[in-house]
């Protein structure tokens, strides 16, 4: 029987702009039925409020539940931004609920020691870079990370201009790359930039599309047992 799967999304971005999620979850999970689920505000109200309010907190407890009575198997998110808050989520459900930069965030504690977290969206930064420590506290590993926001180019991205972000994000990553050892692309909406910069900095350069999705291909195939 198909997995039934939820994804939810805190912007248009993968649902208008990037399609890549829907093409990895053909790819990887093929027969599944995917579902989307869209506040296509709450992000920007992050970013305006500089943070995870409590009201933006619980409008991902809705998503969650919204999908969880649409009868999802699993929860897929696809926004690093509302991590947090997709942990009080995921304690609101009884689905399984899997990040899109989990197996990500695992990857770089376990392989880097000087870490750049690269982001187009400000309010990304501090959840992905407490995801990687908190990986790497588990893994009894000493790192550190240095965040680096690409300002701007999110909304670049926004307005349909992608060669525009695409110039933006690789200035930052080359120059971030001269203190770390590893890169970090918080926004999975820059993941179809990690191959480029990686050629670019001659780093590891860990993007979470692809490696979330097949987390999330695991964990189907452990629910399907």
């Amino acid at each position: 029987m198909p997995q039934k799967i939820a994804v939810l999304h805190t912007s248009f971005v993968f649902v208008s702009v990037e399609p890549v999620i829907n093409e990895l979850i053909a790819e990887l999970l093929p027969g599944a039925e995917v579902m989307h689920f869209v506040d296509s505000d709450v992000l920007a109200t992050v970013v305006r409020e500089q943070g995870i309010s409590a009201s933006s907190e619980q409008r991902m407890v809705h998503l969650a539940q919204a999908a969880e009575a649409a009868g999802a198997d699993i929860i897929f998110s696809a926004c690093s931004s509302l991590g947090p808050a997709l942990d009080v989520a995921a304690r609101n459900v009884h689905t399984p609920v899997v990040k899109i930069d989990e197996a990500m965030a695992i990857l770089a504690a376990s392989g880097g020691t000087r870490i750049g977290v690269l982001a187009t969206v400000p309010t990304t930064l501090s959840p992905t870079s407490d995801l990687i420590q908190l990986k790497a506290d588990e893994l009894g590993r000493d790192v550190k990370i240095e965040q680096r926001l690409c300002a701007g180019a999110f909304d670049v991205l926004m307005s349909g201009d992608r060669p525009r972000h695409d110039t933006m994000v690789i200035e930052q990553a080359v120059d971030l790359a001269k203190n770390v050892d590893t890169i970090v692309l918080a926004q999975a909406s820059m993941g179809r930039l990690a191959e480029t910069l990686r050629e670019k900095t001659g780093l590891p350069v860990l993007s979470s599309p692809r490696m979330g999705v097949e987390y999330l291909a695991e964990r189907v195939a452990e629910l399907a047992k």
